[in-house]
C-alpha cells in the first residue's frame, strides 16, 4: 500500500466532528456536559453532548458509527463554530489506529477534510463545503517561506489543539515557477479567529488594515484594540460629548472579598440584546391600576371547567388572552422596524413571547400564531413553554421571530416596572403583583384584587396615542373579563 493510500484510509477511518452553528450565525458555543468518552460505541444520530449558545442549551447529535477515538475539550471550555471537538473511529475492527504514513507532513490537509457526502452538523446548520478550506497564503516580500509544518501548526492551533511537531529533516522540494501571464492579483483575507472578526466589526476595524502579531500571521485581540487607539486618538476632541471606547476596569476595594464570573452563553446574549434595544428603539412606558377582582373570580371558574382540566389555568392566562384581543382591535400595534430599508412591517400574526427566569439567564420564547389559539391551546403551550425554559431546553427557534412580550414582574411581589422591548419586537407589557387593596367600587370603598400594569413600545412604531388607547383596552378587559367574549 503506498504512503498516499494509507493516507486516505486513515483519513477516512477517523471521523472528525465540528462544532456546528446551532444558533443561526453564531461564533462559539461552551461544552456544558459529554455523554460519552473515549472507547466508547456511538450510533448514528446517539446524543454525545451537551453544548450552550447565546441562546439556549443544544444537544448534538453524532452523524456516524463507531468508538469514540477522542474527546478535544473538555467540560466547561468555550469552542468557537468550526473547531473539531471529536474524533471517531468508523473501522474500530481494522485493529489500533496508528500514524498513517505522510500524516505528520501535512496534518492541515487531514484537518480540513470533509466527505462530501453527509456533513458532520446539525440540519440545517454549517457552513458549505467549500468555506471549512483555509486558502494558502500569499507570499509576503521579505518574509522567508514557511516550511508545511508551521502552517500545520497554525491550522490546529486555530482548531484549538497543540501544534504537531515538525518533521526532524525537512526536505525542500523545488517548484517550477508559474507563467507570469498567469498570475491574477487576489486580495487576501486575514487570519483571525470569529470572536477577533466581531471585535474588529463592532470597532469599526478593517481586518486588512491591522497589522497581524500572532503566529503565522493571526490577527489577535491586541491587535485590533492597537490598531483601533490611533483612530480614537486621530478623532477631534469634544469634551462635552465624547465617549471613550475603552471601559475603566471595575476597581476593587477587598478583591479577597470579591467574585468574578464570566459572562457567557444565554446572560452575555442578554446582556448584548437589552443595550442594543434600550438604545436603538425610543422606548415609552406607561401604566394603568386596575380592578381584576372579576378576573380572579374567572379564573376560580375556569379551574373547575371540565374542558381545561389538567391545564395550567392561571392569571397570566387572562391576561395574555387579554393583550391578544386588544392587539386585534389594533392591529396596528403588531409591526417591527426595518432599519435597512426604513420601512414599517406590519404582521397579521401574533407570536407572543414570555420572559421566563431560568438558572442560565433570561430567556423569552414565544408562542408562535397566539393570536389565532383557543383558550385551551393557548393554556396548552403557555405551561409547556414556561416548563421547557426552565429546564434549559428551549431552541433557538422557538425564541425568533417574537412580536410582543409579557413579563409577569408580579410573581415577585412587585408592583410594577419599565421593561426593556426585547429587540425586534414593537411593545412589552409587565404585569403587577394583584393584592387586595381599597378600592372604591359601587360608591362604597371596598376590598378587591388590584394589579397595576405598564407597557413599553417603540415610539418609531406606536404613537402615544395608540398605545394608550392599547393599555386602556387590555385594562379594560381584565376589569370585565366578559369583553374577552363581545370584543374577541
Amino acid at each position: 500500500m503506498t504512503a498516499g493510500t494509507a493516507g486516505a484510509a486513515h483519513t477516512q477511518r477517523i471521523r472528525e466532528f465540528k462544532m456546528p452553528d446551532v444558533g443561526e450565525g453564531l461564533t462559539e458555543a461552551e461544552i456544558l456536559k459529554w455523554y460519552v468518552k473515549a472507547g466508547d460505541t456511538v450510533a448514528d444520530g446517539q446524543v454525545v453532548c451537551e453544548v450552550e449558545t447565546a441562546k439556549a442549551a443544544v444537544e448534538l447529535p453524532i452523524p456516524y458509527d463507531g468508538v469514540v477515538h477522542a474527546l478535544h475539550f473538555d467540560e466547561g471550555t468555550t469552542v468557537d463554530v468550526g473547531t473539531v471537538i471529536i474524533a471517531v473511529d468508523t473501522d474500530p475492527g481494522a485493529g489500533p489506529v496508528g500514524e498513517a504514513p505522510g500524516e505528520a507532513a501535512a496534518p492541515a490537509e487531514e484537518d480540513d477534510a470533509e466527505p462530501q457526502g453527509r456533513q458532520a452538523v446539525l440540519v440545517g446548520y454549517g457552513a458549505a463545503p467549500s468555506s471549512t478550506k483555509r486558502r494558502a497564503r500569499k507570499q509576503q516580500p521579505g518574509v522567508p517561506a514557511q516550511s508545511e509544518p508551521v502552517s500545520a501548526g497554525l491550522q490546529a492551533e486555530l482548531n484549538g489543539r497543540s501544534a504537531p511537531a515538525p518533521a526532524a529533516t525537512p526536505v525542500a522540494v523545488p517548484v517550477a515557477p508559474a507563467a507570469p501571464a498567469a498570475v491574477v492579483p487576489v486580495a487576501e483575507r486575514p487570519l483571525a479567529k470569529p470572536p477577533v472578526r466581531k471585535l474588529a466589526k463592532d470597532l469599526g476595524i478593517d481586518l486588512a488594515t491591522v497589522v497581524p502579531t500572532g503566529p503565522g500571521g493571526v490577527v489577535t485581540r491586541d491587535d485590533v484594540y492597537a490598531a483601533a487607539a490611533p483612530a480614537e486618538a486621530a478623532a477631534p476632541a469634544a469634551p462635552e460629548v465624547a465617549v471613550p471606547t475603552a471601559v475603566a476596569p471595575v476597581a476593587a476595594f477587598d478583591a479577597a472579598r470579591e467574585r468574578r464570573v464570566p459572562v457567557k452563553g444565554v446572560r452575555k446574549a442578554t446582556a448584548q440584546a437589552m443595550v442594543a434595544s434600550a438604545f436603538t428603539a425610543p422606548h415609552v412606558t406607561e401604566f394603568i391600576t386596575v380592578d381584576v377582582t372579576r378576573t380572579m373570580k374567572l379564573v376560580q371558574e375556569l379551574k373547575q371547567d371540565p374542558d381545561l382540566a389538567g391545564l395550567r389555568v392561571n392569571p397570566l392566562l387572562l391576561v395574555a388572552k387579554a393583550f391578544l384581543v386588544a392587539i386585534k382591535r389594533h392591529p396596528e400595534v403588531n409591526a417591527a422596524w426595518d432599519e435597512a430599508t426604513q420601512e414599517i412591517v406590519y404582521k397579521d400574526y401574533v407570536n407572543l413571547g414570555i420572559a421566563a427566569a431560568t438558572p442560565r439567564g433570561l430567556l423569552v420564547p414565544n408562542i408562535k400564531d397566539a393570536g389565532a389559539k383557543t383558550l385551551p391551546q393557548l393554556a396548552t403551550e403557555l405551561g409547556e413553554l414556561v416548563a421547557t425554559a426552565r429546564e434549559g431546553k428551549t431552541s433557538p427557534a422557538a425564541m425568533s421571530g417574537g412580536t410582543v412580550t409579557i413579563t409577569n414582574v408580579g410573581v415577585f411581589g412587585v408592583d410594577t416596572g419599565t421593561p426593556i422591548l426585547n429587540p425586534g419586537e414593537s411593545a412589552i407589557l409587565a404585569v403587577g403583583a394583584i393584592k387586595l387593596q381599597p378600592w372604591v367600587h359601587k360608591g362604597k370603598v371596598k376590598p378587591r384584587h388590584v394589579t397595576t400594569l405598564a407597557l413599553s413600545f417603540d415610539h418609531r412604531l406606536i404613537d402615544g396615542e395608540l398605545g394608550s388607547k392599547l393599555l386602556a383596552d387590555i385594562a379594560a378587559i381584565l376589569e370585565r373579563p366578559k369583553r374577552l367574549i363581545t370584543w374577541g
